[in-house]
């Protein structure tokens, strides 16, 4: 539906309201900016996406056993006791 909605005329002119918005010796840092910022995404979603490989690789442990609650451990967990 807005595929041609950004044609060459409609950049051309959002670049120069950029360059009167920020001015043009604004603009080198605004551009470094953005660069560094990212590389940092991009490095960020790397270390994700390397997490989600990391635990399939290893061997599953040994799932711990489960233990019924009881009336201590709902008083350690700040609930209170039905007694009262």
């Amino acid at each position: 539906m807005l595929g041609n909605a950004f044609g060459w005329p409609h950049l051309l002119v959002l670049l120069a309201v950029i360059l009167l918005l920020f001015g043009a010796a604004k603009l080198p840092a605004l551009a470094k900016s953005v660069g560094q910022s990212a590389r940092v995404f991009k490095g960020e979603m790397k270390a994700m996406k390397e997490e989600d490989v990391k635990p399939a690789d290893t061997p599953a442990a040994a799932p711990a056993p489960s233990n019924p609650p009881t009336a201590s451990s709902d008083a350690s967990l700040g609930r209170p006791s039905e007694n009262t």
